[in-house]
């Protein structure tokens, strides 16, 4: 089997940032890096899933509605995924999510968190996700990182293969 692009990722050296995880068949996945893989504590399930509805919400309800395909967690619990169609770059995906993020600030409370509307209802935390929007928010403004770093493999001969 091939490898996922996304697992020749260098995680060890991966910054909290906005990154093109993939460009295929017209759309965009873009990599919305929040806490530091294997060195910061992941986000936790409740807040991340408060987030995703947030997340979710604003951005099919923002100028760019008709062109979001998917807004998700990642399985690690450190980022969130965006799938686009059309023509967005970071620079557009940093400013759209520091929109979302301040608007996440100022919310009461998260949306579609009734038996009816949500698998895990009771799974949410509203203060802890807006402790993280405002920490990402930060970093995007203050420290934004957009390059992969790929890993480097050193070969029995000695030399290394970097995936660049």
């Amino acid at each position: 089997m091939e490898v996922i692009q996304s697992f020749t990722i260098d995680h060890t050296r991966l910054k909290p940032g906005i990154y093109v995880s993939r460009e295929d068949k017209g759309f965009t996945t873009f990599d919305l890096r929040i806490t530091e893989p294997n060195k910061e504590p992941a986000m936790a399930p409740a807040a991340i899933h408060s987030l995703e509805h947030l997340m979710a919400t604003w951005f099919r309800n923002s100028e760019v509605k008709d062109d979001v395909v998917y807004v998700g967690p990642m399985g690690c619990l450190t980022g969130m995924y965006i799938i686009m169609t059309g023509t967005y770059t970071v620079e557009d995906m940093r400013r759209l999510t520091i929109d979302c993020l301040k608007w996440i600030l100022d919310q009461d409370e998260v949306p579609a968190t009734s038996p009816e509307s949500c698998g895990n209802y009771l799974l949410h935390d509203l203060p802890m996700c807006k402790w993280e929007s405002a920490r990402y928010a930060r970093r995007l403004e203050n420290d934004f990182h957009s390059e992969y770093s790929k890993l480097q493999i050193r070969l029995e001969d000695g030399k290394i293969f970097a995936d660049a």
